[in-house]
């Protein structure tokens, strides 16, 4: 019983730190976008009232306060079952996997049902700001797990850590280079902000200018971080075996290839606006300082790299 009451009370918490932490998101979000509550207005309409169409719809208290109270209950509910599994985690670490489903399939089923109430909804929500929400939700959600549970981090990463620690600040590093490249370029030019404004739009189809600076720069901060860990990961794999090196120079070459890709793939028109050597130019420095926060860190991995092309030479 006491056991019990733990596995409650932690997955009550849990779920209400979730839900507060994607309602301060859609919050912020909404409030960039000149109006406050609109999201859980669209939705709360959508499920308690059939609206289909949204367009023109003035948030008002009845579907905000509805739609708060049944997506702050669907939160704990998900936060109890996941509060279980956490538990038996901790005996079994190898079944943390499950968590990892778990909150992928709460992330899909949340996606699911949205898609079945009105498919028209997730493009007035905008579905990357639905990802982020519930994103920045399970992030909350497992520091207050991982916090409750101290031993369970070490059990699950174990050497990792230092991989995953370095992947982020790598990460966080490189997309800092590439804002503050483009920033000074935009002020340059008398309109600072104009390039992630621009590929908001393009990527995110954010037409406020708040709005799509606001949701590049986020997911321009998860790329990099993602790409930061993938590469974290094989300069620690490269310490112990250099061939590692090459895949290390490959990564880096294909991740500045695919951003003129996917420009030219999703937006070709922002290659009008924005010149092309400005990109290169920007994703070039934060190579360079991702690869100088490496090297300094991994101070045996510069002269591996000089060895591994000597000998290929």
């Amino acid at each position: 019983m006491p056991n019990q009451r733990s596995i409650l009370r932690e997955g009550t918490i849990a779920g209400l730190l979730g839900a507060a932490a994607v309602a301060i998101w859609f919050l912020i979000f909404d409030t960039l976008r000149g109006r406050p509550f609109l999201t859980p207005a669209i939705l709360g309409s959508a499920v308690f009232y059939g609206v289909k169409d949204p367009t023109g719809l003035d948030p008002s208290l009845g579907p905000v306060l509805g739609y708060t109270i049944l997506h702050g209950l669907a939160f704990i509910a998900f936060g109890i079952v996941a509060a279980t599994f956490i538990a038996v985690s901790e005996r079994e670490p190898a079944l943390f996997i499950a968590v990892i489903i778990l909150f992928a399939c709460f992330e899909t089923f949340f996606l699911g049902v949205l898609t079945a109430v009105d498919p028209a909804i997730i493009g007035f929500v905008a579905w990357w700001a639905i990802l982020a929400g519930n994103m920045l939700a399970a992030i909350a959600m497992l520091w207050y797990f991982f916090v409750r549970h101290r031993g369970l981090p070490r059990g699950l990463i174990g050497p990792w850590s230092e991989v995953l620690q370095e992947g982020l600040v790598a990460g966080l590093i490189g997309a800092a280079i590439v804002a503050l490249w483009f920033l000074a370029i935009d002020t340059i030019r008398g309109e600072a902000l104009r390039t992630p404004q621009l590929l908001g739009t393009a990527f995110l189809r954010q037409s406020a200018p708040v709005a799509a600076v606001l949701s590049y720069t986020v997911v321009h901060g998860l790329a990099f971080i993602a790409f930061g860990i993938v590469t974290s990961a094989l300069v620690a794999s490269a310490e112990r075996q250099p061939v590692f090196v090459f895949f290390l120079i490959i990564v880096f070459t294909a991740f500045e290839v695919l951003s003129f890709g996917a420009i030219i793939i999703a937006a070709k028109w922002v290659l009008d606006e924005v010149a092309g050597w400005t990109i290169f130019v920007g994703n070039l420095l934060a190579a360079g300082a991702m690869l100088a926060y490496f090297f300094r860190r991994h101070r045996s991995l510069a002269r591996k790299l000089t060895d591994a092309w000597a000998e290929d030479a």
